[in-house]
């Protein structure tokens, strides 16, 4: 086996037959994690995201007056995550194949929207590893603050990690990524009862703002309204899971609806228990970058297990290890989703196939390389990638809601209690995503509502490819097989072994033999004829001149003039090769092989083909 290949099987594994794919699929526990990881980590900055809002209303003259709508619109938004899990717990059952927001939409909305829906989620996924990982690297700075400065390059390598266990297979990265994520579902939950037990019945801590003051009502309602836009942070990766469940062990639809159950339990548990605690304990978010920065989950554990305590650690370590694999969400999605598009041909078909290990390989390398220039681009700064977030979120949400309306519609099933609860949700949800569009363009949104535009034109130009090549490429019931003329031309470098194997190859393929001989060196041109005339086998041999001192030249005038007077006549171009005994030793030898192959591969009715000779 060849080095590079045995070193593939030390990294990844070996690989595993398709027959044996049932053995990778996934139990609910090990689902949890894959596929919650990322809703259930947005407790970890959704909180603080909202507070950035409702701070700045304390600048201006709100003061606690707005700050204490903190608690209220996580009830807001809990209504609308009941609304959601209803419609995707719907969907897995209506669509056990996967696929979610873009099979629904497809399905029952047409092809354009469920493009939009697509490109929506393609989005969502690739800034979930962004800012997932961002998120991650400020909580571990809030823990260790030496690694100030160096954010990007943790971040960087964190995608890169992931990467790693995610081409080692889906079974492997599942069982890996269940240990953070019940670390911080226990840890979060311990922070947030025994806070909240500690604080019931007890006044709140107020917070270092202004109280209210009057004639900012107007610019307060649109700061609430921001406010609520921010906590649908809280809400992404809630379709994951509808997306995957054919990664669930069968009966996939049934394990995949009760995974998601005890996800929308837990997210909103987590989330109610962080933000009364955040709330109560009169904590806001500092500035990242300044001396002494912690997030708020941070400030919070400080506060209810004590600063540099076991259970702080605890739950900093565990926010970052959930953060970091968060990630994994979308790259248990994205790879699946981009072989649906495949599929359906608005995508490379490249992105359409397993690895040996059973795996979406293009598609995780894909998802890594756009992530990583994320990251670098926004310098690894949650606050800066969250604005970009949730909009293509909810986008792919409202149209999931409408698809599944018109569902109910087909079906005859109007009024039922899912038409009703999937219309609400699709208003809910629409409202939502023009309320974030409106209140987040400035801060970044529009760069999500371009990208949006971007990849929908490069899905309906892939499409226009293929569709183009289904028709070069269709037989008429008039085609007709056609009658070839064949020719073949041997180059012939100098007279060797392998020369004298190419010969009798030649001779096989076709009674039109050539031999070819480009002279860069008039001296040798007596040498070659000589040997030629011993071993050419009464083959005509054509000495090419090549005065600008070029070997590909030539040979390239000579095929086209001799296509030029027969359009019909198909050249094999054989090109010997010699193989030395080392990958190494081919350092030593000129390549002039490739060079050739690569110019003669553009030209029409040429076929190059290789008779190698295996040095001993």
């Amino acid at each position: 086996m060849p080095f590079f290949a045995q070193l593939k099987r030390v990294l990844f594994g070996q690989p595993i037959a398709t027959k044996q794919a049932h053995t990778e699929r996934l139990p609910k526990r090990y689902g949890l994690a894959v596929f919650s990881s990322d809703a259930l980590s947005s407790v970890a900055y959704a909180t603080e995201e909202v507070q950035l809002i409702l701070k700045l209303a304390g600048t201006i003259g709100a003061g606690i007056a707005y700050y204490n709508k903190l608690v209220p619109i996580v009830f807001v938004l809990g209504f609308l995550l009941v609304i959601i899990a209803i419609s995707y717990y719907q969907t897995i059952h209506a669509y056990p194949e996967g696929g979610g927001s873009y099979s629904v939409s497809k399905s029952n909305l047409g092809h354009g929207l469920g493009r939009i829906a697509g490109a929506a989620l393609l989005i969502d996924y690739i800034l979930t590893v962004a800012v997932s990982v961002s998120a991650g690297v400020a909580a571990l700075v809030s823990a260790v603050p030496a690694i100030h400065g160096y954010e990007i390059h943790v971040a960087v390598g964190a995608v890169v990690f992931i990467t790693f266990l995610n081409l080692r297979g889906a079974k492997e990265s599942g069982a890996i990524f269940a240990i953070p994520t019940y670390a911080f579902i226990v840890g979060t939950l311990t922070m947030g009862i025994y806070g909240f037990a500690m604080g019931v019945g007890k006044p709140p801590i107020p917070p270092p703002l202004v109280p209210m003051e009057e004639g900012y009502d107007i610019v307060m309602w649109f700061l609430l309204l921001k406010a609520f836009a921010a906590s649908c942070t809280a809400l992404t990766g809630i379709e994951a899971i509808s997306n995957g469940v054919q990664a669930f062990k069968k009966p996939e639809a049934e394990n995949a609806s009760k995974t998601l159950i005890v996800m929308v339990v837990i997210l909103f548990t987590m989330f109610f228990f962080v933000s009364w605690c955040a709330h109560h304990y009169g904590i806001l978010p500092q500035e990242p970058g300044t001396p002494g920065y912690q997030t708020v989950m941070a400030q919070i554990a400080g506060a209810v297990f004590g600063a540099n305590s076991f259970g702080f650690y605890f739950l900093q370590f565990s926010t970052v290890g959930i953060l970091f694999l968060a990630a994994n969400t979308a790259y248990a999605d994205f790879p699946r989703l981009s072989s649906l598009l495949a599929r359906d041909g608005i995508l490379p078909r490249v992105l359409q196939s397993q690895g040996d290990r059973l795996v979406f390989n293009n598609g995780i390398l894909v998802l890594t390389a756009a992530a990583i220039l994320l990251i670098l681009g926004f310098r690894a700064d949650t606050h800066l990638l969250v604005p970009l977030y949730a909009i293509g979120v909810f986008t792919a949400f409202t149209l999931s809601q409408s698809g599944m309306v018109v569902r109910w519609l087909k079906l005859g099933r109007a009024w039922s209690l899912p038409f009703v609860l999937n219309l609400i949700g699709a208003i809910m949800t629409g409202i939502v995503s023009i309320s974030i569009a409106l209140t987040k363009f400035e801060d970044g949104a529009w760069v999500t509502i371009f990208a949006l535009g971007g990849v929908y034109l490069m899905f309906h130009l892939i499409n226009k490819h293929y569709k183009y090549l289904a028709r070069e490429l269709s037989i008429e019931p008039t085609d007709q097989i056609p009658q070839a003329e064949t020719a073949v031309m041997l180059l012939v470098p100098r007279m060797h072994k392998g020369i004298l194997q190419a010969i009798a190859y030649a001779q096989a393929l076709s009674t039109d033999v050539r031999a070819m001989h480009v002279t860069l060196d008039q001296k040798s041109v007596g040498q070659i004829k000589k040997d030629w005339t011993t071993f050419g086998a009464d083959i005509p041999l054509v000495i090419l001149e090549s005065p600008y001192r070029s070997l590909v030249d030539p040979i390239l005038e000579y095929v086209d003039q001799a296509i030029e007077e027969n359009p019909d006549l198909m050249v094999t171009v054989i090109v010997p090769q010699a193989m030395p005994k080392y990958p190494w030793h081919s350092l030593l030898h000129s390549n002039a092989a490739t060079s050739i192959k690569r110019a003669l591969g553009s030209r029409k009715n040429v076929v190059v083909t290789n008779v190698r000779y295996f040095l001993s």
